[in-house]
């Protein structure tokens, strides 16, 4: 596996906003989603019809190369090369705030994308960047522009993703993992996070549990929402009350899952259960409980959600729900190069049911006066 690194200037250039970094011809360039806009009809139906797929009539067809001509629509530079030549390349622009990214989560799905991709001939480029940044809105703008990579991975996609939007627009190949609220259709594969969580929140309750708190995901991030989502249905399901002083919105952090902990333990009433967003905000909660005084599986109750690695080898090991993070990376990578190919997907929209794995953190509630 050939993994180039370009972390300081995104795929080619110095980051220095999104569209700044192209030029005053292409910022006014038609695009797809202004063709559509003009015929009333969806973006996908006009990148397929001037592909010439089959699945758009003919008729549709002419009325939309008629009014791409009219419009002035050019192929950005990629999808010209994409019909002579490409890179064999694959990019990822990671979404992270330091460079030095410490989440295993990473780690796994890059380890899948590119054992996948070196397997099948292709290179990864990867860039970090800071999520919403505007040198992480000019790699995107570079890579779909530029002809750097022959497609894209996007994940932690947000509930209106610009990533996304920018990608459709521009007709580049790209597959996601997530879903988000945008505009358009694209390849993804994901996990079900409310059923995940809903998982969770019965097996605490078969334990006793009811006074359940949850440390939730960003908001902005569409699994995120998902996540919160299923811990609402999941208490109602229940008949159990929600307080909402023990929803705390998390950084996906250790740290913030510890800082977390120690503001819910802190409360006069506190939970006998918490459940964290993602496993490293769990592992990091884990420590608040300790710092407290309290026994995470004994005196509270805690489960996490992705089963990385860590998850089995902490103390007490963590109860959490598992995403092959690897196995999507590997299958994501599989989708990215079938649409680069231009050949047909068997399945565009992978939702995957979730697993509960039952370990140690997830204690039976401890009766007043009484430990176990």
């Amino acid at each position: 596996m050939y993994i180039r690194n370009v972390l300081e200037t995104g795929f080619g250039g110095t980051g220095v906003g999104f569209p700044t970094n192209i030029n005053r011809e292409s910022r006014m360039a038609t695009t797809l989603r202004d063709i559509a806009r003009e015929l009333g009809i969806s973006v996908t139906t006009v990148s397929r019809g001037l592909a010439g797929y089959s699945d758009v009539a003919e008729d549709t067809k002419a009325r939309i190369q008629a009014t791409a001509d009219r419009l002035g629509y050019t192929p950005n530079l990629t999808a010209r090369r994409l019909q002579k030549r490409r890179t064999d390349t694959l990019g990822f622009i990671l979404p992270t705030l330091t460079p030095r990214f410490s989440d295993p989560f990473f780690s796994e799905f890059l380890a899948g994308v590119g054992n996948e991709a070196a397997s099948r001939g292709y290179d990864l480029l990867v860039s970090v960047q800071a999520p919403g940044s505007t040198e992480e809105r000019a790699a995107y703008e570079r890579a779909a522009a530029g002809g750097w990579v022959d497609g894209l991975f996007v994940v932690r996609t947000r509930v209106n993703d610009e990533r996304i939007t920018r990608l459709c627009d521009g007709n580049f190949p790209f597959v996601a993992f997530g879903r988000t609220e945008c505009d358009c259709e694209f390849p993804y594969v994901d996990e079900d996070s409310a059923a995940g969580v809903h998982q969770i929140i019965t097996h605490l309750v078969d334990l006793g549990h009811s006074a359940i708190a949850f440390v939730a995901p960003p908001s902005y991030l569409m699994f995120g929402r998902y996540r919160i989502q299923g811990f609402y249905e999941a208490m109602a399901a229940h008949n159990l009350e929600v307080r909402e002083k023990w929803i705390i919105e998390g950084d996906m952090t250790q740290r913030g899952g510890e800082t977390a902990a120690q503001s819910l333990l802190a409360l006069t009433e506190r939970p006998t259960a918490i459940i964290f967003g993602n496993d490293l905000m769990a592992i990091g909660g884990m420590n608040g409980i300790k710092a407290t005084g309290l026994q995470p599986g004994v005196d509270i109750a805690v489960g996490g959600f992705d089963n990385i690695s860590l998850s089995s080898y902490v103390t007490p090991s963590l109860t959490t729900i598992e995403q092959p993070i690897y196995d999507i990376g590997q299958r994501l990578c599989t989708m990215l190069i079938d649409v680069i190919n231009e050949r047909e997907l068997t399945e565009r929209h992978v939702l995957l049911s979730p697993t509960l794995i039952v370990r140690d953190s997830s204690g039976p509630r401890i009766q007043a006066g009484s430990r176990r």
